[in-house]
């Protein structure tokens, strides 16, 4: 595998960025981890045709734990995790689990690919410019139980619910298509997201160390605190706002009751998963 590496490294001097100060290819968590203010979390166990899901958390805790450890003893205090690889809400639990020294704030799962998927769809079905969608939120976990809310989204600061005038599409079509959507790439390329995973990341920890816009929100799976009627130390999706590298989860917003079934169902998933992770752990 240092061999493909080796092919990574090659590529990204051919790509003559100009903010790239060099690289330093490794396979020890060690060495890769030292000093790192921002750490992408993207290697995973993918699960496999007839893997049950306590098995592919097994694997997946023996991973994080070791990165888990390694951020723990090496790396800044202040690091901005983003874990990628999937089951990415329980793996950034897992993760956090087995770095004590690290605040759990600074551990964060990617829910941005979805929220961009979702904004892609209300900007076509708007027939406008992405850039004039803001506020779409996706709550809960990374997976297709994860449920996307335009009902706070607006296009050109006006409410998109408003625009659209059709909350059978917004209740249905739409929420189904971003759940699907992973699965419907999958099928049609014969891999998962790679180019849009890794725009949706850039933007994830641009967003954490830049700021949101005032008014404005973006999607990030978080630490609950019980916000939302949450069960509190699972890691679910929450709209976040973020200021001087530190977010906070938008307070106030309304949820009806389509969305407290969608919110409860996404919660009970992620609460099983982290029961079946944490028993592992205990048996590492």
């Amino acid at each position: 595998m240092m061999g493909v590496l080796e092919g990574v490294v090659m590529e990204l001097a051919d790509c003559a960025l100009p903010l790239l100060a060099g690289v330093v290819p490794t396979a020890d968590p060690a060495v890769g981890f030292k000093d790192v203010s921002a750490a992408f979390l993207v290697g995973a166990m993918p699960r496999k045709q007839g893997m049950e899901r306590k098995d592919l958390l097994s694997a997946n805790v023996k991973i994080f734990k070791v990165q888990g450890e390694a951020l723990n003893n090496v790396a800044k205090k202040d690091v901005k995790v983003l874990v990628v690889g999937n089951p990415a809400n329980t793996n950034a639990l897992i993760c956090s689990h087995y770095a004590p020294s690290i605040p759990k704030e600074n551990f964060t799962a990617m829910t941005r690919l979805d929220q961009n998927r979702a904004q892609a769809q209300l900007a076509a079905r708007l027939s406008v410019g992405i850039d004039r969608v803001r506020n779409v939120i996706i709550w809960g976990n990374h997976s297709s139980t994860q449920y996307p809310d335009a009902k706070n989204a607006t296009v050109d600061g006006k409410s998109v619910v408003d625009a659209i005038a059709n909350n059978d599409y917004l209740n249905g079509e739409f929420v189904e298509t971003v759940q699907k959507r992973g699965a419907a790439v999958i099928n049609a390329r014969k891999m998962s997201s790679a180019m849009s995973a890794a725009k949706a990341a850039s933007d994830h920890m641009r967003d954490w160390f830049a700021g949101t816009k005032d008014g404005e929100f973006v999607s990030m799976g978080v630490v609950s605190d019980g916000s939302y009627g949450t069960p509190k130390d699972i890691v679910f999706s929450f709209p976040v706002q973020i200021k001087d590298g530190k977010w906070t989860i938008k307070q106030g917003l309304a949820v009806d009751d389509f969305a407290r079934g969608k919110l409860d169902a996404t919660a009970a998933e992620l609460l099983e998963e982290k029961q079946e992770a944490m028993a592992v752990c205990a048996a590492e």
